[in-house]
This record gives structure tokens, C-alpha cells and sequence, in this order.
């Protein structure tokens, strides 16, 4: 079972490279081992991303745009659901995944 995160290496838009590397230091400095698909070198994992991420989410125009979450296979969120996730101090339900003072009482 692995978090992904799914960005765009070459995208020109700064709010996106920032949005991008939030997600990746925030998992970095909590120790949440993640993989980081970049979606700019292969259009079959673009194609993925897009196929499993839930219409209801779509942008109103276009595609939508990384970071993608997911964890395995199913869809966590965007940086809006991260963020979120972040503010409220639910990031561990949001990713899926055991705290780790939950795997300690178990």
C-alpha cells in the first residue's frame, strides 16, 4: 500500500510547483513514504490519473491538474483536499493510512 502523488514536473505555473512541493514536505517531514509520479513523462500515467479521478471533481473547464493524491488506487484528493485535510488535522484519514500512535496501540 503506497500514497501517490501524482505532479506535474514541467508545469509553468507557480501556484502549481507550490502546491506540489507543500504536499511533498509535508509527507517528507511527517515520514510518510510516498511515490511521486510525474505525470509530464508518460501519458499513459497522465491518462491513468485521469480516468481515476472522480468526475464530481473534474474542473468546470479542462483537466485536472496536479497534485493528485491517491492511495493505491483509490482517490484521496487535490491539493484543496490536502490542504484541508492539513488545517483540520485529519491527513492520516485523508491518505488512508494508520497514525502512527494508532499502529502503537494496536
Amino acid at each position: 500500500m503506497v500514497t501517490r502523488v501524482y505532479t506535474a514536473s514541467s508545469s509553468c505555473s507557480t501556484l502549481i510547483k507550490k502546491q506540489q512541493q507543500d504536499v511533498l514536505q509535508y509527507l517528507e517531514s511527517h515520514n510518510i513514504d510516498c511515490e511521486v509520479v510525474d505525470i509530464t513523462m508518460s501519458e499513459e500515467k497522465r491518462q491513468w490519473m485521469y480516468k481515476n479521478i472522480p468526475k464530481n471533481k473534474w474542473p468546470e473547464h479542462g483537466n485536472p491538474l496536479a497534485p493528485q493524491i491517491f492511495y493505491d488506487d483509490a482517490y484521496c484528493g487535490d491539493y484543496n483536499d490536502f490542504f484541508e485535510a492539513k488545517e483540520s488535522n485529519t491527513v492520516s484519514s485523508f491518505l488512508r493510512i494508520k497514525s502512527k500512535s494508532a499502529s502503537r496501540k494496536e
